[in-house]
């Protein structure tokens, strides 16, 4: 196994071209592309290169990064980038529409494993579209080279349970975003409708067809040249990537490594770029969304009544909370939602009774409760500058003007009951 820091080598043969020559070719395989695509960044192009590259040399890694072209609105060159991907790997299956079993049966024969480009893809898993939960399974179990799906095979009482694999190269295009699990698999690529001074070569099929097919030829010849080295080898990742984004690059960087000259800088620099944009435009499940707001509006408040909640989260713009299935949400809908996470005790975080005065109490929420799930959950707030901080100090004061709470002992956690008579002395 090569070590993680080590640079990779290979001996270069007279019939082959080397590591050295992989860089040149890498080059024009990007130029190639910016012919015919318009990216939104440098770093998107090299992901790209990089992508078609490794579809020649699946069997040297443990996972497969999806690559997924993603636009708010159609004709912004999505499936442009598929077509010529088209050119350029192995063994394509370009599509608009599969079912779970015709996409089984088209990846499961390993020596004939081709590399599945699938165009619109929002009308399988857009807001409009069925769950298509066996579709999405197989997708996501073809990312990791073990994946395989399980198949009754046989007649009657004599069927047996066979393991089936599923391990395949997938880029996709579609409008919107993908399941999020699918989307922690993939390299995300944010596409724009091109501008008026950004140009493209037109892409005539039975031209430029050709063209693309002999750069993929001299990508799997010079695949097999650096497959031997690739096999085992840890690629040295960047400060800060690690876990799921770390599987998706760790391909592309021993890829870019093999190559040599400027790539392996080239990927690493787009790695962190486009992990890092990946991240901002992470939106979480709406439950992480609803911590991190109460996290903001709590700001260092130990505890707030339901009411007071509900209120802050109605007027955040940008929130969903003021239209939750149609209507505001509830505190109902509140405690239901913050009931799937934990305390630091690991009890479900329950409203409780706060004492609003010498005889009155109403539902809240305490700080101390949510602290676990915010560390947890929440992303880390970025570092305030001295006057944003002062500004924050004095924006809290004002709310707590406005919406005082009374500093009284935490009565016991039952709905609130007129103060019962003394009992008798006997």
């Amino acid at each position: 196994m090569t070590h993680p820091s080590s640079p990779l080598k290979s001996t270069k043969t007279p019939d082959r071209p080397g590591p050295e020559d992989g860089a040149a070719l890498l080059d024009e395989v990007d130029a190639f592309h910016r012919r015919f695509n318009v990216f939104p960044s440098e770093a998107a192009y090299t992901a790209v290169v990089l992508w078609d590259a490794h579809t020649h040399l699946l069997d040297c890694f443990e996972s497969t990064p999806r690559i997924a072209f993603l636009s708010p609105e159609p004709g912004s060159g999505k499936t442009r980038a598929l077509e010529i991907m088209e050119t350029i790997t192995p063994r394509p299956v370009l599509t608009t529409d599969v079912s779970p079993a015709a996409l089984f049966r088209t990846v499961s024969d390993a020596d004939a494993r081709p590399t599945v480009l699938f165009d619109e893809i929002d009308t399988v898993f857009g807001p409009k579209a069925a769950g298509n939960e066996d579709l999405r399974g197989l997708i996501n179990s073809g990312h990791r080279r073990s994946g395989v799906v399980l198949r009754c095979v046989g007649d009657g009482g004599t069927q047996t349970v066979q393991p089936f694999p599923v391990y395949a190269a997938l880029a996709t295009a579609g409008l919107g975003d993908l399941p999020d699990t699918i989307m922690s698999r993939s390299v995300v690529i944010r596409m724009r409708r091109r501008a008026p001074n950004e140009r493209v070569e037109p892409y005539r099929e039975r031209i430029h067809r050709a063209e693309g097919h002999k750069l993929r030829d001299r990508l799997a010849e010079w695949a097999s040249s650096v497959r031997d080295q690739l096999h085992d080898v840890w690629p040295v990742l960047p400060e800060g990537i690690s876990d799921r984004p770390a599987d998706v690059w760790e391909p592309l960087l021993a890829v870019a490594d093999a190559a040599g000259g400027d790539w392996p800088e080239r990927a690493r620099t787009a790695c962190v770029e486009l992990v890092t944009a990946s991240k901002a435009n992470d939106k979480g499940s709406v439950g992480i969304r609803l911590l991190s707001d109460l996290r903001e509006i709590f700001d260092g408040a130990e505890r707030m009544l339901s009411a007071e909640l509900l209120s802050r989260l109605a007027e955040l713009d940008d929130a969903p909370w003021a239209d939750l299935d149609g209507k505001p949400i509830t505190a109902r809908a509140l405690a239901r939602m913050l009931g799937d996470y934990v305390t630091a005790d690991n009890d479900p975080i329950k409203p409780r009774n706060i004492k609003t005065g010498p005889k009155s109490s109403a539902k809240g929420y305490y700080a101390s409760d949510l602290s676990d799930a915010w560390l947890r959950y929440c992303p880390p707030r970025p570092p305030l500058s001295q006057e944003a901080a002062t500004a924050a100090t004095a924006a809290t004061a004002q709310v707590r003007a406005l919406f005082p709470v009374a500093d009284t002992p935490e009565v016991a956690d039952t709905d609130p009951l007129p103060d019962a008579p003394a009992a008798a002395t006997p």
